[in-house]
């Protein structure tokens, strides 16, 4: 890793744990904390593993008494719609950089993908069910919804700091900021992803929420491969690199347990969600992800694939009927 950047992380890694040992000194647990820096790096390790296991499972668990299985489900597929980026990122530990024309068609197929999923298990869904709150008015609060989640991710957009897919991984932009800009931009952006499978288990449709989930999944690969080879380009390890690419896809299963209670609670919001989720999910497409496919050459792969790619849900969708 070249010095800025270790030197950046260094100063990342001090602030971290400056802040660490505040909660711990608030909580009353030095002693525990003693006994924790002592253990081998393996043995923290193993020691973090279960206390991440241990709260996967209280959360889990909570959900289920409360809410249900539907909504149990609903944020085991989000946190595994989630990894999915670790599975595309994980491709830095094989190479520095794919193909161009590869990576625009992994992003087409699965901007293509989530096209579909949006029209199929976010609107249509959303509209048969705001009928029958509303008869004849469901299209309408959909659309309200839909313009809700646009304007919600435009303000984000405009007052967030950070960089857009499109040339963010040139060599030109290859610096420490800018990267970690763009790792911020995907993160942002995941949450509304998260929260899209969030409402539409949040209403007890497994069918609609597991395609939706699938849709993600696979569209949080290439997302994944856009963080790590970056990362592995600006000298970081390729195992950590992999693991930055997998926490950036952890912000779903937040979205997600946001719009499952949020529904579970106030059904008659959920025609308002899933239009809400649906234009916040066609803006990511829209603003990030078409554009990508189409920067840097071969444009043609990522055409094809986007049309392939909403065949494929579309079908799937239909399968699951």
């Amino acid at each position: 890793m070249n010095t800025t950047s270790s030197d950046n992380t260094d100063t990342l890694q001090a602030k971290a744990l400056a802040i660490f040992n505040q909660i711990v000194s608030f909580l009353g647990l030095k002693s525990k904390q003693t006994q924790f820096l002592a253990l081998s790096n393996r043995n923290q390790k193993q020691v973090l593993a279960a206390m991440a296991g241990t709260i996967l499972v209280l959360v889990i668990g909570t959900l289920y008494l409360i809410f249900g299985y539907a909504v149990a489900v609903g944020f085991i597929a989000s946190i595994l719609a989630g990894l999915a980026t670790g599975v595309g990122g994980s491709i830095a530990l094989l190479f520095k950089q794919v193909p161009v024309k590869v990576y625009n068609a992994m992003l087409g197929a699965a901007g293509g993908v989530m096209l579909a999923a949006t029209a199929f298990s976010l609107i249509v869904p959303g509209m048969e069910f705001g009928n029958m709150l509303w008869p004849g008015w469901g299209i309408y609060v959909v659309a309200i919804g839909m313009v809700m989640g646009v304007l919600f991710l435009d303000l984000a957009d405009r007052k967030l700091p950070h960089i857009h897919f499109v040339g963010s991984n040139e060599e030109s932009n290859l610096s420490f900021r800018k990267i970690w800009l763009f790792i911020f931009a995907i993160t942002i952006h995941n949450f509304p992803e998260g929260l899209s499978v969030g409402v539409s288990f949040g209403v007890d449709n497994m069918k609609n929420g597991i395609a939706l989930a699938i849709a993600i999944g696979l569209q949080n690969i290439p997302e994944g491969m856009a963080v790590s080879l970056p990362l592995v380009a600006l000298g970081y390890n390729p195992k950590k690199a992999v693991i930055i690419a997998t926490l950036t896809g952890l912000v779903e299963p937040v979205g997600a347990l946001f719009g499952l209670v949020a529904v579970s609670l106030f059904q008659p919001i959920l025609p308002v969600a899933m239009g809400f989720a649906a234009g916040a999910m066609l803006f990511v497409i829209s603003e990030e992800i078409i554009p990508e496919t189409q920067a840097k050459g071969k444009a043609r792969y990522a055409t094809f694939a986007v049309i392939a790619g909403f065949i494929v849900m579309m079908l799937l969708d239909n399968m699951m009927k």
